[in-house]
C-alpha cells in the first residue's frame, strides 16, 4: 500500500519526471509513492530516470488505460 498516490495521467513527458521528483523530495526517507502514467513516452522514460536518480522501482503496473508505478523514497544517510 503506497504511501501518497500522484496522478499524471495527460501530463507529458519532461513535466511527468519532474513532478514526480518535486513530490518524492517532500515525502518521508523510505516511504512509498504510486504514480500514476500514460502509455508510452511516460512510462517509457519516468521509471528509467528515477533509477538513474537513486530511487529504486518497485513495481509497475498495467493498469490498462495507464500504468501504475511504485516508487521507493530511499532511506536517510
Amino acid at each position: 500500500m503506497a504511501d501518497e498516490q500522484l496522478d499524471l495521467r495527460g501530463t507529458p513527458c519532461p513535466l511527468n519526471f519532474v513532478r514526480t521528483k518535486l513530490k518524492l523530495e517532500k515525502m518521508a526517507p523510505g516511504a512509498l509513492l504510486e504514480v500514476w502514467l500514460d502509455p508510452g513516452e511516460p512510462i517509457e522514460q519516468v521509471p528509467d530516470s528515477l533509477k538513474m536518480d537513486g530511487y529504486g522501482v518497485e513495481a509497475v503496473e498495467d493498469c490498462g488505460e495507464h500504468f501504475a508505478v511504485q516508487v521507493r523514497c530511499p532511506a536517510a544517510s
